[in-house]
């Protein structure tokens, strides 16, 4: 298999078209998509996995398709985004992630930021990495601070205007290192 980032658990890479079953299941559990305002079908899903296609030719970087290297399992996505919503931190390129169930608490999210960070300083030359997400969405809050981002500011998101729970997000940041 082909990985752009290997961690020690884990294989980051490209998408394939044959990831769309895995994760659209993933985009249709609610307890993973509690933190967003609706859950994709499988052609919101299928579109997803063409502008992370699209994204990667053109950056290298993308949300990668996250697998665990010893079973090859399909366990979401963690990587970097080019962002260019209207706020005032935009355009940047931003860090997520987003786990099916069986893969939480595991430290995997931690562990593919952290690497990723790394290949945005290192391999992409790039010096800022963001990363957004709704004050009420405390576990991903969590690893922002596991992998060294701090607080930068809160901000209302300009594309949750409509879910007032989810509206107000806290953005993190982190410079590379000198």
């Amino acid at each position: 298999m082909h990985y752009t980032i290997q961690t020690e658990r884990l294989g980051l890479r490209n998408w394939k078209d044959s990831d769309l079953k895995a994760m659209t299941a993933l985009n249709k559990d609610p307890k993973v998509m509690q933190y967003f305002p609706s859950m994709p079908d499988e052609a919101a899903t299928l579109a997803y996995i063409k502008r992370m296609q699209a994204q990667f030719a053109k950056t290298q970087y993308c949300y990668f398709a996250a697998e665990i290297l010893a079973t090859q399992e399909f366990i979401g996505f963690i990587g970097l985004m080019y962002q260019d919503y209207e706020a005032e931190f935009t355009p940047c390129v931003d860090i997520g992630w987003r786990l099916k169930q069986t893969a939480w608490g595991k430290g995997y999210a931690t562990e593919g930021a952290k690497t990723c960070l790394d290949y945005a300083f290192n391999n992409l030359k790039i010096d800022t990495i963001y990363s957004v997400a709704p004050l009420v969405n405390t576990p991903s809050i969590s690893v922002m601070k596991k992998i060294g981002m701090s607080l930068s500011s809160t901000f209302k998101h300009p594309k949750l205007g409509n879910f007032s729970v989810l509206e107000t997000c806290a953005l993190y940041l982190i410079h590379k290192p000198q």
